[in-house]
């Protein structure tokens, strides 16, 4: 995109998010203080990881994650989850609501099965998370099938503006991600006890911000639940955890 085409954008995208949408022959001065601070003309595909502390194979899966958190067309994410808690180590990063994410894949993607670690990829493709070969192809893959809407995020504000999506086939949901950009953990028990462990843009806040229809609307992002955390992620996917049709993230 040429860089009238960006300004073009981002003047209608402000415009969207404000209460009057007016047309972009003569448009006025943008209201807010700065421009958007993301406008997504071509966005990452979103790898994520499913693991845990207390799964054996998982940490080769964690370092792959760690190479791909570096490619400026990756979203690199790590959502720990809980069940294998009951061999005896509680995983500090785990939450239910990980797995429950990871269980809802599981019904769509072919496997059929939530297994550790398992790396899902724009929604679309799943591969052992350890199998640097076919993870690199799959993002390959993905890369190609993608699709992409406008998004604009205002950090002053916190509003997040969505232009209409002409291709848009189903109802998306819009959810928020806030992570840590690196921890380390000294495992005491189970299956890895006696090792420390680093682990990579791990999920600590995820939640549905609301539903998309295709539209052009606005959300607001609560920007206080992200403090104290070292990246901020906005993912729009197809249904509940179909897939990725937009997606951007930011260091906070």
């Amino acid at each position: 995109m040429n860089r009238f085409g960006v300004f073009a954008l981002v003047a209608v995208l402000a415009a969207l998010a404000s209460p009057l949408f007016l047309s972009p022959l003569g448009l006025p001065e943008p209201r807010t203080a700065r421009a958007p601070v993301g406008v997504e003309t071509s966005r990452p595909v979103v790898v994520e990881l499913f693991t845990s502390q207390g799964c054996h194979s998982c940490p080769p899966a964690d370092a792959l994650l760690g190479e791909l958190k570096g490619r400026d067309d990756v979203l690199a994410l790590s959502f720990h989850v809980d069940y294998w808690d009951y061999l005896g180590w509680r995983d500090p990063f785990a939450s239910p609501a990980h797995t429950a994410r990871q269980k809802s894949y599981a019904k769509r993607l072919p496997r059929r099965i939530a297994y550790t670690p398992q790396i899902v990829i724009d929604g679309r493709f799943d591969a052992v998370g350890s199998d640097r070969r076919r993870v690199t192809r799959a993002i390959d893959d993905a890369a190609r099938l993608r699709m992409t809407i406008d998004m604009a995020f205002d950090a002053d504000t916190g509003q997040l503006a969505m232009a209409a999506a002409s291709d848009m086939r189903k109802r998306a949901t819009v959810w928020l991600v806030a992570y840590d950009r690196e921890q380390s953990t000294s495992i005491r028990r189970g299956e890895n006890a006696g090792k420390r462990l680093t682990y990579h843009n791990v999920v600590r806040l995820y939640e549905r911000i609301g539903r998309w229809d295709g539209d052009a609307t606005s959300f607001a992002v609560d920007l206080d639940a992200a403090a104290g955390h070292d990246g901020l992620a906005v993912l729009v996917q197809e249904n509940e955890t179909g897939p990725v049709i937009g997606a951007f993230h930011m260091a906070l």
